[in-house]
């Protein structure tokens, strides 16, 4: 068995911005006080007169990002994604959402697999939260190939956008091959299975496609769609693989309730499609504070519950 190449996706948005900072004049990048832990340093050093270092002032950096794009520049936001959506929703509903500024938000350390930075660092509502707004894009990239692609998408792209990632490093599940497959609003069919399908976004892509290998050795065939656009939602795709596949599993790194599985939930139940469905992903919970394998699996976030599910929904 080949050996996984690990790549941290906050190191592909770094890398992005750099390229994209030579292409764009008028893209610059603002930061709260984090840029090491967030890669923006990489493109401090490159573009220091288009950086800006906020400070601790979240809402000060999405408002300042704002009159920015109405200036007719690009900004990017980062911060860790705790601060950059619940410190500031307002800000973004306002500032944001409600003025459609082509301010792009790229937050790192989403989910609980921040490990031991506790319950405090630990976002679960932010894709809720941006799915919500009008006019917002929201996206959860899988791994750094995909991390990539997706950041030059959110700066070509007219609009107010919202991009999360974990913290810790992720196998490449993508090359160069892929780039033109990733597109936004259009999910994407990894694996093809017959049996049940697997929706999974952002860090839980990889643990579906572990699974799959599991379940095919059980004589059980796994569909894998990696679901890293959650608004504007594949609908298209849900139905298709509702359709063709006897249950759907949607996974996720954040709550239940608003995200990827209740999204899924809702196409399945308005198009009255009776089909088995369960949503793995935090329950209606805070969780604890721990090494990041041992959360996901007291929280059944990884590849053994996701079988587990399968096959009593198969």
């Amino acid at each position: 068995m080949s050996k996984k190449v690990m790549v941290n996706p906050r190191n592909a948005y770094g890398e992005a911005l750099i390229e994209l900072g030579k292409k764009h004049k008028n893209l610059v990048v603002l930061d709260a006080d984090l840029s090491k832990s967030t890669k923006t340093i990489m493109f401090a050093k490159k573009y220091p007169e288009r950086f800006f270092e906020m400070g601790i002032a979240e809402a000060n950096m999405i408002t300042t990002a704002a009159g920015l794009a109405s200036c007719g520049k690009i900004p990017f936001v980062s911060t860790f994604a705790v601060f950059a959506t619940g410190r500031v929703y307002d800000q973004i509903r306002m500032d944001l959402a409600y003025s459609q500024a082509n301010v792009k938000i790229f937050a790192t350390h989403g989910g609980i697999s921040v490990g031991k930075d506790g319950v405090s660092h630990q976002m679960i509502e932010d894709i809720a939260l941006m799915r919500v707004l009008p006019n917002m894009t929201v996206f959860a990239p899988s791994d750094a190939t995909q991390t990539g692609k997706i950041v030059h998408l959110m700066a070509e792209k007219e609009g107010p956008m919202y991009a999360r990632v974990g913290r810790a490093d992720a196998p490449l599940i993508y090359n160069k091959k892929n780039l033109n497959d990733i597109k936004i609003g259009k999910g994407m069919t990894v694996k093809d299975g017959s049996d049940i399908t697997l929706i999974a976004t952002g860090t839980m892509v990889e643990p579906a496609l572990e699974a799959r290998k599991t379940l095919k050795k059980d004589g059980i065939s796994a569909r894998v769609i990696d679901m890293h656009t959650l608004k504007p939602l594949d609908e298209k795709l849900i139905l298709k693989c509702a359709k063709e596949t006897n249950a759907i599993i949607t996974a996720e790194e954040h709550s239940i309730i608003g995200g990827l599985g209740a999204a899924v939930a809702e196409i399945i139940a308005e198009k009255n499609i009776d089909i088995k469905f369960h949503r793995m992903g935090i329950k209606d919970i805070f969780c604890e504070s721990g090494n990041p394998a041992d959360l996901l699996e007291k929280y059944q976030l990884n590849e053994k519950h996701m079988v587990k599910f399968a096959k009593k929904l198969v």
